[in-house]
């Protein structure tokens, strides 16, 4: 063989050789191809079985499948969103924390604000109206919705001091007693330590804290102020007890009902029918925001009462009197004790303070038709 010929067919082994080698190459693209396209599914999303048996497309694949659980996370924060603006009142737009009342359409109200609106309607001498479809509300028309009650306590809130998020049915536990951000005070606070903070920062202060190395002369003044709170609740009770100790003592379970006067601009006044004490007939009167022009336009609202004799008496006494919580009612009142000298031309009091506890209290008393109480009195013997 000659070295041409020779030349000749080692190209063409060699030619042979790369073309088998791309024959193989591009078989070998085609089956990977086949592959990845055997990995998805006829809508293009990855089909998670065969996605497993795969090296490196199983991680991608899987990473699909955490963005689903998220989503699916988003969509249920959506949706306690969602019932939050459904479930919400109709006038706070807050979701309630205490009872639930619906008007005759279904709108609801929180305790409060329907209160509120009773309370407005009853200043104004109108109708209670639903804000929603302006329908008729009473306490005989309008229902409790207990339904409602149970789902939104069990609906998440945020810890308006941690930010995290509890059911509403533990929030109040968790914000008083649990939470770690809760502002609380010193322990040494009673010997005149103002220091309040986050509650995990209580310890690390009072080991810190100079307080408790102060001396006596000191803490007086904390001492004092303590003192004096002490002698006024003191003083209450020990009035109370020497009344007791009277001769004439009557009581009176008494029923308050609203009246406006014939005036041009009509005042709300509650009045008790006549009783009888000590052998004399008595009224018990009440205003409320010491007669203010248009107290329905005031938020801070209190209510005042006077005693007033109906009868003449032949010579001048001297009544202790106070209001308490009746046996028919559950008006919230702190005692406070009043004096009057009643003679032939003094036979009313002064409009005293009826001393509730807060708006909110006056604004669900007057909601109500009627205010029960009990009026105590006791006669100086002279």
């Amino acid at each position: 063989m000659s070295d041409g010929e020779g030349s000749a067919q080692t190209a063409a082994v060699e030619t042979g050789g790369q073309s088998d080698n791309m024959t193989v190459a591009m078989d070998g693209q085609q089956q990977q191809q086949q592959q990845n396209v055997s990995i998805t599914k006829d809508d293009g999303e990855p089909n998670p079985k065969k996605a497993k048996l795969s090296g490196g497309g199983g991680g991608e694949v899987f990473g699909r499948g955490g963005g689903g659980a998220d989503k699916q996370h988003s969509s249920s924060d959506k949706l306690e969103h969602r019932l939050g603006g459904i479930l919400c009142c109709a006038v706070c737009l807050d979701l309630p924390r205490s009872s639930i009342y619906q008007c005759t359409n279904g709108h609801l109200m929180c305790a409060g604000c329907f209160a509120h609106l009773l309370a407005d309607a009853r200043l104004r001498d109108e109708m209670a109206t639903c804000p929603n479809c302006r329908v008729d509300i009473a306490k005989n028309t309008a229902t409790r919705n207990l339904a409602v009650e149970k789902a939104v306590s069990e609906l998440p809130s945020e810890c308006q001091f941690c930010a995290k998020e509890f059911p509403r049915n533990t929030l109040q536990h968790h914000e008083q007693q649990l939470c770690a951000e809760r502002p609380v005070k010193c322990g040494y606070s009673k010997i005149g330590c103002p220091w309040r903070g986050p509650s995990h920062e209580a310890s690390e202060h009072e080991k810190v804290c100079p307080h408790p190395s102060t001396t006596g002369k000191d803490v007086m003044s904390a001492l004092d102020a303590m003192d004096q709170k002490f002698q006024e609740e003191k003083l209450l009770y020990d009035t109370i007890f020497d009344l007791m100790s009277f001769e004439k003592i009557t009581f009176n379970d008494l029923q308050l009902k609203p009246y406006r006067t014939e005036e041009f601009v009509h005042k709300l006044y509650y009045e008790t029918a006549r009783f009888s004490a000590f052998n004399f007939q008595w009224v018990v009167k009440t205003r409320i925001n010491n007669m203010q022009r248009d107290p329905a336009l005031s938020v801070d609202r209190h209510m005042s009462y006077q005693l007033i004799l109906k009868t003449k008496i032949p010579t001048p006494m001297s009544v202790h009197y106070l209001v308490v919580k009746g046996p028919f009612g559950d008006m919230k009142v702190n005692p406070k004790i009043y004096k009057f000298e009643f003679n032939e031309n003094e036979t009313e009091t002064q409009f005293v303070t009826l001393p509730l506890p807060d708006s909110a209290e006056c604004n669900r008393l007057l909601a109500a038709k009627t205010i029960n109480l009990r009026l105590i009195m006791f006669l100086v013997s002279k």
